[in-house]
């Protein structure tokens, strides 16, 4: 496979978590970063050895040697920043949620598919070896029917009145921070959507949610999800079946899962992986790109759009 050049958008914290394991990714090239000042822009390359360092991310956009870009600011800004990095002629990993609302995504995703170029909804959990495990002892009927679905994510978020997470205008708010990870997670594991919603939101003095329960039924399995701002979750997911039951021991990074039957420990698998996790996502990246596919079937197009749906249907019952 030929190697990729990657364009990383934003020197922030995630943006450095994904570089710093893009050297796990054979077919990864980190070539350029750019941020809104020069000097962080500056500073990251030096820390990340970065080749090319810009202010602006349209200069790194109109780089002809830029194949791939990362979108990894914060989540109202992902739209304008995917759809320019689209227009220029670049593939696109898109931090999630993609967009923050339905309508965006779409656009995004003709775009995509006008130019013949990737979209991909950078679900770096999707392809953790242990969630992949965890599926096929799933499918292999090894918990019997699955009946549950349980999964939380949430860690204390100090409040700002000014700060970003909790400003409505910038799309504050728990929902969309952290919330995907639980509604995405649960969706790996479904057949069919998340209907009969109930929702039960906590809402802070600047009008946006800091906590929320989501508790719904997918054709026979029961689905209950949680999110906070307010405090550490389990961050943990249960699959549970009529003849056992797995455990995902903090899932949206998991290193590891568990078989029950009943309360005896049948099994586990840990994947004893020397990066965080990130490089599966730009190795899935950079395969699709090589085979000349415009999405990844792991996070395909659907999915993100899927995933617009029910944050949607979530934030209307708030």
């Amino acid at each position: 496979m030929t190697q990729l050049n990657w364009g990383i958008v934003s020197a922030g914290r995630i943006a450095g978590l994904f570089c710093q394991d893009l050297v796990f990714s054979k077919n990864s090239h980190l070539y350029a970063v750019a941020a809104r000042k020069q000097a962080d822009a500056n500073e990251f390359a030096k820390q990340y050895n970065v080749e090319k360092s810009y202010q602006g991310y349209q200069t790194l956009f109109d780089d002809p040697k830029v194949d791939i870009v990362y979108v990894a600011t914060p989540h109202n800004f992902h739209f304008q920043q995917a759809f320019d990095a689209l227009s220029a002629g670049k593939h696109v990993l898109c931090e999630k949620p993609m967009t923050v609302s339905h309508k965006e995504c779409e656009i995004l995703v003709r775009l995509a598919k006008d130019k013949g170029l990737l979209i991909m909804e950078a679900l770096w959990t999707y392809f953790l070896p242990a969630m992949q495990k965890a599926r096929e002892w799933l499918n292999d009927g090894r918990i019997g029917q699955l009946k549950h679905i349980k999964v939380d994510f949430g860690y204390p978020v100090p409040f700002k009145l000014d700060g970003r997470e909790y400003n409505s205008n910038l799309a504050g708010g728990c929902l969309l921070d952290m919330g995907i990870y639980p509604l995405a997670i649960a969706d790996f594991f479904l057949e069919a959507d998340i209907d009969n919603l109930f929702v039960k939101a906590n809402f802070c003095e600047t009008g946006v949610e800091d906590d929320v329960i989501i508790i719904g039924k997918s054709d026979d399995v029961m689905v209950s999800l949680a999110t906070s701002f307010q405090c550490r979750l389990s961050n943990n997911a249960y699959l549970i079946g009529d003849e056992g039951y797995i455990l995902i021991p903090d899932a949206f990074r998991t290193k590891e899962c568990r078989l029950f039957h009943l309360d005896e420990l049948v099994e586990s698998f840990t994947d004893n992986r020397q990066s965080l996790g990130y490089h599966f996502e730009a190795d899935e990246a950079c395969r699709v790109i090589e085979e000349g596919k415009l999405e990844s079937a792991v996070v395909s197009h659907q999915h993100s759009l899927l995933f617009q749906s029910q944050l949607a249907s979530v934030k209307a019952l708030f």
